[in-house]
């Protein structure tokens, strides 16, 4: 399934998506923003799809400061549409990301980056600031310190400096890229779906608890799962001693 925004191709039960230039100047528009966040909304109601992989260019292919970009509201909600899907996403970064590039990087659950890939969030140098979750979303992710050292500068790192910071989690060579996203998929894609789906739920909604609140939260999600034929199925494939078959139920 393809349109001009966007290319989709499944393998098992991972989904990979791919977007055309989504922030650039002369594509990103309303009318874009609503074909993707139905997408996301299709993709997330999918039984059949467990796991998503992101795959687009990360930089602006109009201006790489993040700069002259479509309209930013369209753009904001592209990323969070991105945000919401409930399902783990992994997203592969070929050039790296810069500006909104990175900013619908940190929306994604995963971030593999070639080994040349390099990092920025620029827009300070043109009298602006990120739009769509920059300055929100990289200092939960990364700590404020060092988010503010890159918000206030603009400067650039690279892949290696991106993955000892936690901004990526693996560095790959470029041939490896796809192959990589692919496998950490499918073995993903093994695992529970709605065990996958609680633990994004306790982690990003824990961010804004305090401990203990964040504490009764996991522990009333862990016995929710009590009661779902998958927990039965884990059961009962441990002490068979084979691979579980999930069904998400």
């Amino acid at each position: 399934m393809s349109n001009r925004h966007f290319h989709l191709s499944r393998t098992d039960a991972c989904l990979t998506l791919q977007l055309h230039d989504p922030f650039s100047a002369a594509v990103t528009s309303t009318a874009m923003a609503g074909d993707i966040e139905s997408l996301c909304s299709q993709i997330d109601s999918d039984p059949e799809v467990r796991v998503v992989i992101l795959v687009f260019d990360g930089y602006p292919t109009s201006d790489t400061s993040g700069n002259d970009v479509g309209d930013p509201v369209a753009g904001a909600s592209i990323v969070d549409a991105v945000a919401r899907i409930s399902k783990p996403v992994i997203c592969t970064l070929g050039n790296g990301a810069t500006g909104p590039g990175l900013e619908l990087a940190l929306a994604c659950d995963i971030r593999i980056s070639t080994t040349d890939g390099r990092f920025s969030l620029p827009q300070i140098r043109k009298g602006l600031i990120p739009y769509a979750g920059g300055t929100q979303r990289l200092p939960r992710l990364i700590g404020p310190a060092k988010a503010l050292e890159m918000l206030l500068t603009g400067v650039s790192i690279d892949a290696e400096e991106a993955c000892r910071i936690g901004l990526v989690h693996q560095v790959v060579p470029a041939a490896d890229l796809a192959a990589t996203a692919s496998a950490l998929a499918l073995g993903m894609a093994a695992a529970a779906p709605l065990s996958m789906k609680l633990v994004k739920e306790a982690i990003y909604s824990g961010m804004d608890m305090t401990l203990d609140q964040g504490l009764r939260m996991e522990l009333d999600l862990y016995l929710l799962l009590f009661s779902t034929e998958d927990r039965t199925e884990g059961i009962s494939a441990f002490r068979d001693k084979r691979a579980p078959k999930f069904i998400g139920s």
